[in-house]
Formats: structure tokens, C-alpha cells, sequence
């Protein structure tokens, strides 16, 4: 057997559009890396859904082929860490292991009505004090109890103990494992609104308020420890450590080394996740008002440590519709020369409420909104108001934070568009604090593969890996306070219009 440092760490990031798997050396290097898209439907509208099975496929065949890609082969893997899309619902057979419904996608809005009616019956307070959350369709808890009552012989093989349910990463786990694990971390168990956030467990009330039976639910693990080693009829062949699993945003966070209170990230993906670090207590209830409190990571023997975070729905979803929905554009790169040419947004607002508006403002029943238009618009101005709004979005959150004494004065940026210059100018110049993006985009990826190298051994500390987050550009604000101010002034207007809008 090849000593340890002469291995690699496979760091898989199961996202909603794509698999991505990145080889990382002993010195966390990317060396090899692979991607694969995965499909997503929409059988009616507000309903997402995956095949829990394509995910599973997606990530066996993108790690061999970024083993192949990095000239590695399966026996020099010292760790397998895994990040995945948070929140998305997966129901599966205990004994034969295959699904029994559809993935429901994390952006799904069809438990709406389930919602309504707890926040109606004055469960809202206690549900945030208990598990950090709001009542929102976004969350796993309500999108089980909504398989489980649509069809009554499921319902009943959960309470006989022969479903398992897992957010992606538990799935994930499961498969590689030759379904002997069923285990999630304490990141992606903090999303269920089942868990408990103050003691890191299952909340049996939670369990019962949302109609869930325990009997689904595996065992909450740090996100840095070795699970269960890999079977090898499952996973290319070999038995290696499955040592990580982490929610994305989390992921992205750890990597960005916000390790430190008060330090924050956001990741621009098919949404944008806002995460300020609160240390090792959660913070308190009713902090922040509108954002989550929810868990940021947990190493192996160590404390639990907590963040603020502002989910917002539609971030590369948004600019997504714009080439694919509307054909305004070509690629989403092209968006940055649109918006440059012109010079100002000539009161053009689109509001991305695509499934909703998120954090601060929690309304399921928002819908995507363009005001402003005159005979004059043109693509330039869509594909610029679209690019603002990421920007507004994000500032919404931020706000939220500083009301809640925990004040963004570093916005540390990844995820695809981070890569587009005239939005993070813009994003900081609407925040009116530096946005700073590092060499490496990747950081869901290497937050998992960080974590899983950590539980292994293969890299020795988190100080030495923080060390390796490097700055690729800082954007310092230019716009005058009165122009940022008047901008936004004006996006808050538009952002009320679409407010309410969805009566099904």
C-alpha cells in the first residue's frame, strides 16, 4: 500500500445541476477533476425532482473520471468527503435500497398549504426557537410528511422501519457504503427542521409536529469523521474511508476560512447562501429575525460551531432562465458585457422570486417580477437587471445580519459567479464593503474533500489549510453612499411588487 501522502482525497460536490468531483494531493491540490450534469424536472408548477438514482450514478462515474483526468488510479484514494445540495428530500427501501418517490429538490414549493397552516396554528415561534428555521417549503421535514401522506402504504412501511429518509449526502453515504450506513452529518440534519439545534439531535417534538416517524431518520455524525469505509462492488472497486459529509453551504464557508466568528462567505450557485460564522454557541433565538441559525461544522471531537445564514432562492437559476427561458443571452458570461454597456439601469428592477423569495423575507407565494420597462428596454437592460438583483438579493441579507450584531465587513465570494467582474463590482459597491474572491472557485469541493483529509490524517490541521485560501481579486466599492442608497431604495420598491403574487 502506497503511504498516505502519496494518496489523493476524491472531494465529490453533488449539486442540483451537476455532479463535480476534485482530486486534492497532500498539499490539497486540485489534480484532477471532473464534472457531469444531472438532470432536473418540473412535473407541475412550484414541484422540483430529481432520480435519486442519477445522482447516485453521476457520482461514480464523475470520480473515475476525475481519478482518470488527475492519472490516478481508485487504490491511491486515502478519503472519500462528500458536500451535496441541502434540504432535497430522499425516501429509500432499507432492504433492496432502491427510492420509493422521487427526489424532492430543495426548491420545491409544493408544501406551500403545510406551511401556511402550521404558521396559522402559531407554530412558527417555537419551530425557529427549536431548530433555527422558518416554516417554508424549502425545508426537508415538511416535503417527508408530504410524500408519506400521498400514499398511505409508504406512510405505513415507515412506521415498520423499512424506509430510510436522507437529505443527498445520507443517500450518497448509503450507496457507497453498500447501504450498511445510514448516517447524516450535523450540517445537513440542521435543514430537516427535525433536529434539535442547540443539543445537535433528532427533535422528537419537531418529529411529531411535522407527522414524521423517527423511524426514518439515521444517526447525526460530526461532518469531519470517518463513517464506514466504502464497499468495493458499489465504488470502484476498492474499500477506502468515507471520512466527510457536509452541506454545501458549509462546505464553501469552511473552505473560505471563515473559520473565526464574524467572518462570512457568500456562494453564488443556483442560489446564493450568505454564512456568517457565530462560534461554538448557536445564536440566540430570535437573532437576525428573518435568517437561519443553523449549524456551520463540526470536527471529529470537537464542539459544534454555528453561523447566521441567508438563503436566497434564484442566483444562477435567474441568470439560467435568462439564456435558456428567454434567449436573451448566449452564455451566462455574456451577461457582464450586456450590463457594462450601459450606463446606469435606466430604472429597470427584476425581482428573482423564480421559487419565491427567501431569506429575510420568507415568502413562498412571491413570483419573479420585471419592472420598469419602457419602449426603450432592451436585452441589455434584462440581462443587467438580473445581475443587480444577485447583488440586491445578497445586500438584504447582509442587512439582516448587521441588524442582528453581526455586522458584514468582508464579503468573501465563490461559486460561478464569481467569476463575472462586473457583478462583484457591483456587489460591492451596493454593500459598500470589499468583496474578495479567491484563486479557487471550487470551495463547496474542497471544503469537503478539507474535511474528509482532516478525519484521515492525510492533512494535519485546519490552520494549515486555511493558510491556503489565496486572494485572486478584491473588489473595493467605488459608487457614492447616495447613489447605493437611491439604488436600492428603488429595488426595494420593485422587490414589494412581487410580493403575494401565487394563489394556488
Amino acid at each position: 500500500m502506497r503511504p498516505v501522502a502519496e494518496g489523493v482525497v476524491v472531494a465529490v460536490d453533488q449539486g442540483t445541476t451537476g455532479t463535480t468531483v476534485c482530486v486534492l494531493d497532500d498539499e490539497a491540490r486540485v489534480v484532477g477533476r471532473a464534472h457531469a450534469e444531472v438532470a432536473v424536472s418540473y412535473p407541475r408548477p412550484g414541484w422540483v425532482e430529481q432520480d435519486p438514482e442519477d445522482l447516485w450514478r453521476s457520482v461514480v462515474d464523475t470520480a473515475r473520471a476525475a481519478l482518470s483526468d488527475a492519472g490516478r488510479a481508485a487504490g491511491d484514494i486515502a478519503a472519500v468527503g462528500i458536500t451535496n445540495q441541502r434540504e432535497t428530500t430522499v425516501l429509500w427501501d432499507r432492504r433492496t435500497g432502491e427510492p420509493v418517490h422521487p427526489a424532492i429538490v430543495w426548491q420545491d414549493r409544493r408544501t406551500a398549504d403545510a406551511c401556511e397552516r402550521l404558521a396559522a396554528a402559531g407554530h412558527g415561534p417555537a419551530v425557529a426557537a427549536g431548530t433555527g428555521l422558518v416554516l417554508d417549503p424549502y425545508f426537508s421535514g415538511t416535503k417527508i410528511a408530504w410524500i408519506l401522506a400521498a400514499d398511505p402504504e409508504l406512510r405505513r412501511r415507515a412506521g415498520r422501519g423499512e424506509l430510510a429518509f436522507g437529505t443527498v449526502d445520507s443517500w450518497l453515504v448509503w450507496r457507497l457504503t453498500g447501504g450498511r450506513t445510514h448516517v447524516t452529518d450535523v450540517t445537513n440534519a440542521s435543514r430537516t427542521m427535525l433536529l434539535d439545534l442547540a443539543t445537535a439531535s433528532w427533535s422528537a417534538p419537531m418529529a411529531k409536529l411535522l407527522d414524521v416517524p423517527t423511524e426514518l431518520l439515521g444517526e447525526v455524525r460530526p461532518s469531519s469523521q470517518v463513517y464506514a469505509e466504502t464497499d468495493p462492488a458499489a465504488f470502484l472497486g476498492v474499500a477506502v474511508p468515507v471520512a466527510a459529509a457536509v452541506g454545501d453551504q458549509q462546505a464553501a464557508l469552511f473552505a473560505q476560512a471563515c473559520v473565526e466568528a464574524g467572518q462570512a462567505k457568500n456562494t453564488y450557485g443556483t442560489g446564493s447562501f450568505v454564512l456568517a460564522n457565530t462560534g461554538p454557541a448557536p445564536p440566540p433565538a430570535g437573532e437576525g429575525g428573518a435568517l437561519l441559525r443553523t449549524v456551520a461544522f463540526q470536527l471529529a471531537g470537537e464542539p459544534v460551531q454555528y453561523a447566521l445564514e441567508g438563503a436566497i432562492l434564484a442566483t444562477g437559476a435567474a441568470v439560467q432562465w435568462l439564456r435558456d427561458g428567454l434567449g436573451v443571452v448566449g452564455s451566462a458570461a455574456e451577461t457582464a458585457q450586456l450590463a457594462g454597456s450601459l450606463p446606469g439601469n435606466d430604472g429597470v428592477y427584476f425581482v428573482p422570486a423564480l421559487a419565491g423569495l427567501g431569506a429575510p423575507h420568507w415568502d413562498a407565494r412571491a413570483r419573479g417580477t420585471v419592472v420598469g420597462l419602457t419602449r426603450g428596454t432592451g436585452r441589455a437592460h434584462l440581462a443587467r437587471a438580473v445581475l443587480e438583483s444577485i447583488a440586491y438579493r445578497t445586500r438584504d441579507v447582509t442587512t439582516a445580519m448587521g441588524a442582528a450584531g453581526t455586522p458584514v465587513t468582508e464579503l468573501r465570494a465563490d461559486g460561478g459567479a464569481a467569476a463575472n467582474p462586473w457583478l462583484m463590482q457591483f456587489q460591492a459597491d451596493i454593500l459598500g464593503v470589499p468583496v474578495d474572491v479567491p484563486d479557487n472557485l471550487e470551495t463547496t469541493a474542497l471544503g469537503s474533500g478539507y474535511l474528509a483529509g482532516l478525519a484521515t490524517g492525510f492533512f494535519p490541521d485546519r490552520v494549515g489549510l486555511a493558510a491556503l485560501r489565496r486572494t485572486a481579486t478584491r473588489y473595493e466599492p467605488r459608487m457614492p453612499a447616495a447613489e447605493r442608497d437611491r439604488l436600492y431604495a428603488d429595488w426595494l420598491r420593485a422587490l414589494d411588487r412581487s410580493r403575494d403574487w401565487a394563489r394556488d
